[in-house]
């Protein structure tokens, strides 16, 4: 391997530490434990090295945001290919939003601003799961011929709903896992019959 590319593979290492230092402070402190110096000394280096990196704090903040938006697009995805009948499809894709925002719920606060400042700037990173989400529910309401603006409120319906059972659970006032299951799948299960009627 030459010079150029052992250099580019040490600034992009760095890189990748200095974010998974920035998760795992994150992960024992929350979102207002995070600093340029704590990710520094995790790392064990100084300051001036990050900020070669990221600009500062909202630098990093935005790159997790949009890390978060990839994972969670993937899982969605992955959940989207398990059916072919657009009501399954939208059932295991909120199931599956769901779960994300349950394993990684410091990314999931940053994402969507529960107990702290949103970071999302509108990109294709971010704007990736709403447009997979609505392409199903127009195929579900295919027949109908809808308007996007009937179909980003049927969204918001299904986003108001689970965006809120996710908070409530993140805050710390949340059911059991099995009633918060229930309760979840009873909503995302209603929504769809309402759409489809």
């Amino acid at each position: 391997m030459g010079s150029k590319e052992r250099i580019l593979r040490q600034k992009e290492e760095t890189r990748s530490n200095i974010l998974i230092a920035a998760r795992e402070i994150v992960k024992e402190e929350g979102w207002q434990g995070l600093s340029m110096r704590k990710i520094a000394d995790k790392i064990e280096y100084t300051a001036p090295i990050i900020y070669e990196y990221f600009s500062n704090k909202e630098a990093i903040l935005q790159e997790l945001t949009c890390k978060g938006f990839g994972i969670l697009t993937k899982d969605l995805e992955a959940a989207k290919a398990e059916s072919d009948d657009p009501a399954v499809q939208l059932e295991g894709m909120w199931l599956a939003y769901w779960n994300f925002a349950l394993k990684n719920k410091e990314m999931y606060q940053l994402m969507y601003g529960v107990e702290m400042t949103c970071c999302a700037q509108r990109n294709t990173e971010t704007d990736a799961p709403y447009t997979l989400i609505t392409n199903v529910i127009a195929k579900l309401m295919d027949q109908e011929n809808p308007k996007p603006e009937v179909i980003k409120q049927k969204y918001f319906t299904f986003f108001s709903v689970i965006h809120g059972l996710i908070s409530i659970n993140i805050v710390g006032n949340g059911l059991s896992d099995e009633i918060n299951k229930q309760i979840l799948k009873d909503a995302i299960s209603g929504i769809v019959r309402y759409i489809k009627e």
